[in-house]
């Protein structure tokens, strides 16, 4: 899929309406979201271009969250435009930490991974059961309760479940924001795999996504996810952008 400097634009907005930072300051070209949760892009900064940005303005961005009693992180594409910026990035301290993909579909591509979604339900608050499922089995408890908290406070944001025999079996958070669909958290038991209930539920997602007349989505994903790529690869996702978090040390 070919992204305008539009696209990129709205991606990024509607990254940070679904993560739901505390508050979001702004600076030429850039997004300053401020949040003392463990969720990495609800506190960092990120371009909403990827052309040329001085590098000049990394002690800009730095001082803004020391000053705000943050710790300066970037979240930064790995693109040809920021090249300059690696090594000023390194000689004031910054260490490149875990690489993401973003990625960009269609929703025909979602909708193919499962003939139907029966079993999901879409809410607009998480009840208890989907929040048991999301702070599960492998979730650090700390980081799972401050992305459920952000999520849940996320506005254009439905929370879906997945549930046979009144037990919940997979659960995620589906975004409709700046004309996009994006998806976030998708979890599923781990006695439950292989069986293709995230296709149902990615399906359920697609389906509100397409009654609103949205017709593309993304997503983030770390890069050493081979069971998250594989699903997404089935979708027809393909890799738009790699970023990795720059972190003072």
């Amino acid at each position: 899929m070919s992204l305008t400097a539009a696209d990129i634009e709205a991606i990024e907005r509607a990254t940070l309406t679904a993560v739901a930072p505390e508050r979001v300051e702004a600076l030429d070209g850039w997004l300053l979201p401020m949040d003392r949760g463990t969720v990495g892009r609800a506190h960092s900064a990120v371009p909403l271009h990827h052309g040329a940005h001085p590098p000049a303005l990394i002690g800009t961005i730095a001082q803004r969250y020391r000053d705000a009693g943050l710790r300066p992180v970037l979240r930064l594409p790995e693109v040809p435009a920021f090249e300059p910026w690696w090594p000023e990035l390194r000689a004031q301290g910054f260490r490149r930490e875990q690489p993401t993909l973003t990625q960009t579909g269609v929703l025909d591509g979602l909708l193919a991974l499962a003939p139907h979604a029966d079993g999901v339900s879409l809410e607009l608050r998480p009840d208890a059961a989907w929040m048991a499922m999301f702070l599960g089995e492998g979730m650090d408890p700390v980081d799972g309760a401050s992305r459920s908290k952000a999520l849940s406070r996320a506005e254009g944001t439905l929370f879906a479940s997945l549930r046979q025999g009144g037990e919940t079996l997979a659960c995620g958070a589906a975004c409709y924001a700046q004309g996009w669909l994006s998806m976030h958290g998708l979890r599923t038991a781990a006695r439950q795999r292989g069986r293709g209930l995230a296709g149902r539920m990615i399906h359920a997602m697609a389906l509100e996504a397409q009654r609103r007349g949205i017709t593309r989505a993304f997503l983030q994903v770390d890069a050493s996810n081979e069971p998250a790529l594989a699903l997404y690869r089935r979708a027809g996702m393909a890799t738009a952008w790699s970023y990795a978090y720059w972190r003072a040390g």
